[in-house]
């Protein structure tokens, strides 16, 4: 085989491992799909309860990640999972374990909720429409039906907080809770909008671009 017939047979070995490559990469993305989590049904209606942390478990392929984990009434049973099965055309009603510290919003307009039912959210028990922008630990938005509501951070002179998820209510942390009202069937995206990625580039990698971790999705089924 003369040189440039070897060069060229090389060349197609080459781009036959690489296609190879991004095939099985395709393969196992869509394979290794993260857990979902299904609203609950009480006699006050349908809730959903979550929980944010400033780690993963430890357990967890990325342990020093921040993430949201989908958790029961009793803070047991943690799942890291951030696809979230709701009834359409339904109030829901959320509440949201927040134990991770304050990052602060680059757009203050965050800080205020938008989307609940009366415009408004509870934080410790107490009515609020909005939160002082530099408070702020996460946010839970789903931007196609204008939801947005944000998470108060805890003190980052908190005498008892959280490292790893799972988080027992001992810890220090805020409670966030609200109510929406479900769109029709579908598949929506929820976000976080804080710069909460920690040895990130602007604090928007890592976790903030990955399903499992500060975004997810919303099945109204």
């Amino acid at each position: 085989m003369s040189a440039s017939g070897k060069r060229l047979a090389g060349i197609a070995v080459v781009a036959a491992i690489v296609c190879v490559a991004i095939a099985l990469y395709i393969a196992l993305y869509l394979t290794n799909v993260p857990g979902s989590a299904s609203a609950v049904e009480t006699s006050s209606g349908t809730n959903l309860y979550l929980a944010t942390v400033a780690s993963a478990a430890t357990n967890d392929p990325h342990p020093t990640w921040v993430s949201y984990y989908a958790v029961d009434a009793n803070d047991q049973n943690w799942r890291h999972a951030t696809t979230y099965v709701l009834p359409a055309n339904t109030l829901v009603h959320v509440t949201i374990f927040q134990f991770d510290s304050q990052t602060g919003l680059r757009n203050p307009f965050i800080g205020q909720a938008t989307g609940t039912v009366g415009g408004t959210f509870t934080l410790n028990g107490k009515t609020m429409e909005a939160i002082d922008p530099d408070t702020a630990s996460h946010v839970f938005a789903i931007p196609a039906i204008g939801l947005s509501v944000p998470l108060y951070g805890i003190s980052s002179t908190a005498k008892n907080p959280c490292s790893n998820a799972p988080c027992p209510l001992s810890n220090d942390h805020s409670t966030i809770t609200f109510t929406f009202r479900t769109p029709a069937k579908g598949l929506y995206r929820w976000q976080c909008f804080v710069p909460c990625a920690a040895g990130f580039i602007q604090g928007f990698g890592g976790p903030m671009q990955t399903v499992g971790y500060m975004d997810g999705f919303i099945k109204v089924v």
